[in-house]
């Protein structure tokens, strides 16, 4: 089976460099007609922005794609990139929210503006991003959405709260999307990349860094976006290997309401924690359900 996407139109945001700008090229050269969005700016002396000279590569190549330099926390300007695509190509088939940036401090030091300011460009930029296509793709009855999570956010990292906050949240945001998106054929997934970016550098070994090229994390983005993609899916990435991650739930012990529960929590704790027979709820309204059947059966 091959993956192409012959007559399908991508927008694939923080495009410009690193991760993004892999995904474009790739697309491009599966068939796909790309938009690619970065907010980065030329260099003084002038030049292309990196959203210019990501499209000459694919233009070079044979491809097709258009530059665009609208923010992603920008609602009116993402609005008029959805509207410009459509204008020119008749079609949003594929969203891929790679958009980010990082301000790393341990809690006690961050302040709340670098807080704020990373949790609007991952969370609320692939929320503003998915929101201007989704009309779009309810009534061309086709949609590929995929939100870039990380590690950070699913396992913890130290001095990434913020970031780690706005990854997680998008895990959140993928669960109801894919939910809401399944009768229209919208299929929403997660990517958890390890790669060298703009973003990692000096954060490791220049050995490691060699393995952990962005154009290793690609392919998982291809299938997640492809016609026969998953939904709902947590796929992980990095120097050419590939896992999946899950958001599980284990069965849990009826304890009742008594006066001593709290108790009764401590000492039933590791029961409580059993992993033997978890499993992965297919919406929030299963936990609910699991609770009061449980207590129904006590």
């Amino acid at each position: 089976m091959s993956i192409r996407f012959d007559g399908k139109v991508a927008i694939v945001t923080g495009a410009g460099n690193g991760l993004g700008r892999q995904h474009a090229l790739a697309l491009a050269a599966r068939g796909a007609k790309v938009v690619v969005n970065d907010f980065g700016r030329a260099p003084a002396e002038g030049g292309d922005t990196p959203a210019e000279a990501v499209v000459r590569e694919i233009v070079a190549a044979g491809g097709e794609a258009r530059a665009n330099n609208a923010s992603v926390t920008d609602v009116d300007a993402v609005a008029a990139m959805v509207a410009d695509t459509v204008a020119a190509w008749g079609r949003v088939d594929i969203l891929v929210n790679n958009a980010g940036i990082l301000r790393d401090k341990s809690f006690a030091k961050m302040t709340l503006d670098d807080f704020r300011l990373v949790v609007d460009v991952h969370l609320m930029g692939a929320a503003i991003c998915t929101k201007a296509v989704w009309d779009l793709m309810k009534s061309q009855g086709y949609g590929r959405i995929v939100m870039t999570t990380s590690s950070s956010g699913l396992y913890g990292n130290f001095g990434q709260s913020n970031y780690g906050a706005a990854k997680m949240a998008l895990v959140g945001l993928m669960q109801t999307l894919s939910l809401e998106g399944a009768k229209d054929n919208i299929r929403v997934n997660c990517l958890a990349p390890t790669a060298a970016t703009a973003m990692t550098e000096g954060l490791m070994p220049a050995a490691i860094l060699e393995k952990l090229k962005p154009e290793a994390v690609t392919p998982g983005l291809l299938y997640l976006v492809s016609e026969d993609a998953p939904s709902r899916a947590i796929l992980c990435a990095g120097a050419g290997t590939f896992e999946r991650a899950y958001v599980t739930m284990t069965q849990g012990v009826h304890l009742g309401l008594d006066a001593d529960t709290p108790e009764r929590i401590a000492e039933q704790f590791d029961a409580i924690s059993a992993r033997d027979d978890e499993y992965v709820p297919e919406s929030g309204a299963v936990q609910g359900r699991n609770e009061v059947g449980k207590a129904l059966q006590g």
